[in-house]
């Protein structure tokens, strides 16, 4: 399997319900790196994963939605926890969606997979990875 990264980073503010989550049931600020992985089993026809270019381009666009936010007033995320976890799959699904767009060009349309990490800090990070 064949993979290629591309980085980019946002900063939030939120908070949490429940117990399990201590004092960061209060409002507070999150910054993550964000990595998303393009992985195929096949190199394409100009032996490439996915266009590095783009790929940041879309990662870039998706990123910007979230950053500079308090995701507690964002009604896409109204009554929920935007743990580490959740916020992994909503890149990860939102840049699947800008691949059968066409956003990252015609040759992505042969990629496998996705995994997207979210890095809390240098010692804590989750991700969540999907098929294409």
């Amino acid at each position: 399997m064949f993979s290629v990264t591309v980085r980019d980073h946002i900063m939030v503010a939120h908070s949490f319900r429940g117990e399990v989550f201590g004092p960061a049931q209060r409002l507070h600020g999150a910054t993550f790196l964000v990595d998303a992985t393009f992985r195929r089993t096949e190199l394409d026809e100009d032996n490439i994963v996915v266009d590095i270019g783009l790929a940041s381009q879309e990662l870039g666009r998706i990123t910007a939605d979230l950053n500079y936010r308090n995701l507690d007033d964002e009604p896409d995320f109204a009554g929920i926890n935007t743990s580490t976890e959740f916020l992994a799959k909503v890149v990860a699904d939102r840049i699947a969606d800008r691949i059968h767009a066409g956003g990252l060009g015609e040759g992505a349309r042969g990629l496998d997979g996705l995994q997207v990490t979210l890095h809390e800090s240098h010692i804590a990070w989750a991700s969540y990875e999907r098929s294409l």
